[in-house]
């Protein structure tokens, strides 16, 4: 059996969204949604959760939902400029140190992308497993494409195409090779990734999982209201 650890981090400032994290929406805070997700699959893969936060607040809801903690993100991995590998790789030694475990995988839960499904959670971790990739990250298809419709100013100081096509022009949108928008709701590592000193989940050896629904991340306000309407309306009613 592989030993897995699911990490949430939940910074407590926040400048678009005063206290984002655990602001309500449809009925319970933000935080809920990726917790209960979380439960699901801890249970069914004996998987181990850890919370990373500077913040009292934070940290009480998530006990009060079931989540416990004792770690304490320290002050200089909460500023505005520390890093998510970096967090996330003090939260697997803490976590490694305290319960005396070493871990296979990492999955790291985005509470500000809720929008993913245990399905999706559970079959980007089969595909990550049967690969050799160092990292997964879930994706939706990009509205815009760099080989047909987004421009960029060149050297000369004329804009173009940002990606050419070496087999010549693009002539649609459905000829146009297939990119994707990161949707930053989850990404898989294998621990090995956190021995590196790499700082960005995308590397030379990273795969997608594609998501077959919509996935947005909520950075302002109208995001929240946007969600709520749609859970509440149950255009969305497969969150847990």
């Amino acid at each position: 059996m592989v030993n897995i650890l699911i990490t949430i981090c939940a910074r407590g400032g926040s400048k678009g969204i005063p206290g984002k994290n655990i602001k309500p929406i449809a009925g319970k805070p933000l935080f809920a949604y990726t917790l209960d997700v979380a439960n699901v699959f801890a249970t069914l893969n004996n998987a181990d959760i850890a919370l990373s936060t500077d913040d009292g607040e934070i940290k009480k809801v998530a006990s009060d939902f079931g989540l416990l903690t004792d770690y304490n993100r320290p002050a200089y991995l909460a500023t505005d400029s520390a890093g998510k590998i970096d967090t996330i790789k003090d939260l697997v030694q803490y976590e490694e140190q305290n319960r005396q475990k070493k871990y296979d995988y990492i999955l790291d839960l985005d509470l500000t992308s809720p929008l993913r499904t245990l399905e999706d959670i559970s079959l980007a971790f089969e595909n990550f497993k049967q690969s050799d990739a160092l990292t997964l990250f879930s994706v939706n298809p990009a509205a815009r494409n760099p080989y047909f419709n987004m421009v960029e100013k060149k050297e000369n100081g004329f804009y173009g195409l940002i990606k050419t096509n070496p087999d010549g022009s693009v002539l649609s949108r459905q000829s146009a090779p297939p990119v994707y928008d990161l949707n930053a709701s989850f990404y898989w590592y294998k621990r090995s990734f956190f021995n590196t000193e790499l700082k960005s989940p995308i590397t030379e050896e990273s795969i997608i999982y594609e998501m077959p629904h919509i996935c947005f991340d909520l950075d302002q306000p109208i995001d929240f209201e946007f969600l709520e309407y749609m859970i509440l309306s149950k255009k969305i009613d497969w969150l847990l």
